[in-house]
């Protein structure tokens, strides 16, 4: 079985996210990047998969900008066989991020796509719902197990009220959660291997798919500081603060 996972390259989770001044956006001057941390759990279970005799490739795929590649070659150190980059400057917004993986799938027919619940950039948690309405194929959200045999998929999925376990007929589209497993890092001879792994490149009129966004945003603003704590002396205070200053009473 081949298995495709998509991949996105974003701000790093250690890097503290700064609004440009003007409000226009986000500022990724001089800031580091790397692979989304849930796509980096995503290619991590492939890895594994691959490694239980389950899957036979990994495909990763990155879109956006040239410099995605780098994110590639990530997947690829980690353990993924070959990568695509379909290459472009426009922002890329969930429903066309859907459709151009819809492409990607009908040339590649692979038997399970694995991907990150969200991005830690936008937080939309929508392209693989989509890319799955777009298929027609089975789905199951916020993995934090995966179990495959004899064509099927049993994943158990995070909820609020706990867990699910849900049961899929491949091939079908799998988002996953933090706790499904741990990603391991790239070893020197891995990183020096994945240079050498094809790594094609493709624009996105190439799929036959229009990427221009539907929406606009108007304005990027920061949250608001928090204002720091007070202790108060006794409940009749509490009560006199949260209905005179905070207004919630």
């Amino acid at each position: 079985m081949r298995i495709l996972v998509p991949v996105k390259r974003v701000v790093d989770y250690n890097v503290k996210v700064r609004v440009k001044a003007d409000g226009s956006g986000i500022d990724t001057a001089n800031v580091k990047m790397s692979m989304n941390p849930f796509d980096e759990i995503a290619t991590e279970e492939a890895i594994r998969m691959k490694e239980r005799g389950v899957a036979s490739e990994i495909v990763a795929v990155s879109l956006g900008e040239s410099r995605c590649q780098e994110t590639l070659r990530t997947a690829l150190a980690m353990g993924a066989d070959r990568a695509i980059l379909v290459e472009t400057n426009v922002e890329l917004q969930p429903l066309a991020v859907a459709k151009l993986l819809k492409a990607i799938v009908a040339r590649e027919q692979p038997g399970l796509v694995i991907m990150g619940k969200q991005a830690i950039d936008d937080d939309s948690n929508q392209t693989a719902q989509m890319l799955a309405g777009l298929l027609g194929w089975p789905q199951a959200t916020f993995a934090s197990r995966i179990d495959i045999a004899d064509g099927w998929a049993t994943v158990q999925r995070e909820i609020d009220e706990g867990l699910e376990t849900l049961r899929v007929r491949l091939p079908a589209v799998i988002s996953v959660d933090l706790r499904l497993n741990e990603p391991r890092y790239a070893s020197l001879p891995n990183i020096m291997k994945a240079k050498k792994k094809p790594l094609e490149v493709l624009p996105p009129e190439a799929l036959g798919v229009d990427p221009v966004p539907r929406l606009r945003y108007l304005r990027f603003e920061e949250p608001p500081k928090r204002k720091a704590g007070i202790k108060v002396s006794s409940v009749k205070e509490l009560v006199e603060r949260l209905k005179n200053e905070a207004g919630v009473l």
